[in-house]
């Protein structure tokens, strides 16, 4: 029988999401869900690395929800859940080649600003926080990319890595909730979406506790420059120009 490159494809790229998503709190969706849906479409990748997150990464949530500030992460996660439906009508409407395009130029923009230099110097106010969840959770309805906003936000106000990573785990589980409920409501839960993940879930957990072992070695540096080149590669790799590598 013939190696389906596809397949092939999404288990190397959930490996990686994977070890992305447990060294830093974040990334697995920018990596997943550009790159398997170059193979099988976002409808199809969005829900399943969101069943496939949510299941394997139970056992990092309850020290990091101990660990995370909520007065920083509760204000975002408000903003968040409000946004989401609108994600999630966005991702069942929207032309998926032209949803791709859009993932991969947000990963750029938010490159670009957090190689720039760029630190939020000015007070966390509610409205501000407010808005950034609104963009965090319209991304993660539309492609479980609520991570990149938030990140950018506490990354340029200088939080250090742990704090973040924590913090984000505590987001994640707050926004996972609002988008499980509106991804079922919009019958986005199909047998496609079952059967990938089951094929991709055990490289996903492999990744995930790779990732989490190196992380405790890591400096704020190494976090920061990880969290750049994790940015870099799925924005670029996510292109619908690079279809050909799948044979698609």
């Amino acid at each position: 029988m013939a190696l389906d490159p596809a397949l092939l494809w999404a288990f190397l790229t959930a490996l990686i999401a994977g070890v992305t998503r447990g060294f830093s709190g974040f990334g697995g969706a920018l990596i997943f869900v550009p790159l398997v849906s170059a193979a099988y479409g976002p409808r199809v990748a969005a829900p399943s690395l969101l069943v496939i997150d949510t299941l394997l990464t139970l056992p990092f949530l309850i020290p990091a929800l101990r660990a995370c500030l909520w007065r920083q992460v509760a204000p975002l996660a408000v903003g968040a859940v409000v946004a989401v439906p609108a994600g999630v009508w966005v991702l069942a409407h929207m032309d998926p080649m032209v949803l791709r395009w859009a993932l991969a130029l947000l990963g750029l923009g938010l490159l670009a600003l957090l190689v720039s230099g760029w630190r939020h110097t000015g007070r966390h106010n509610l409205p501000t926080t407010l808005a950034v969840g609104a963009v965090a959770g319209f991304c993660g309805g539309a492609a479980q990319m609520s991570g990149p906003a938030v990140v950018a936000y506490w990354l340029g106000s200088g939080q250090p890595s742990a704090l973040v990573r924590a913090n984000l785990f505590g987001f994640f589980a707050l926004v996972t909730l609002a988008s499980g409920t509106a991804y079922a409501v919009g019958g986005l839960f199909t047998a496609e979406v079952g059967r990938l993940t089951l094929l991709l879930g055990p490289a996903y957990a492999i990744g995930l506790y790779a990732g989490a072992r190196a992380f405790r070695g890591a400096s704020d540096r190494h976090y920061r420059i990880a969290a750049y080149w994790v940015i870099a590669a799925a924005a670029v790799l996510s292109l619908p120009l690079f279809d050909g590598l799948i044979g698609r």
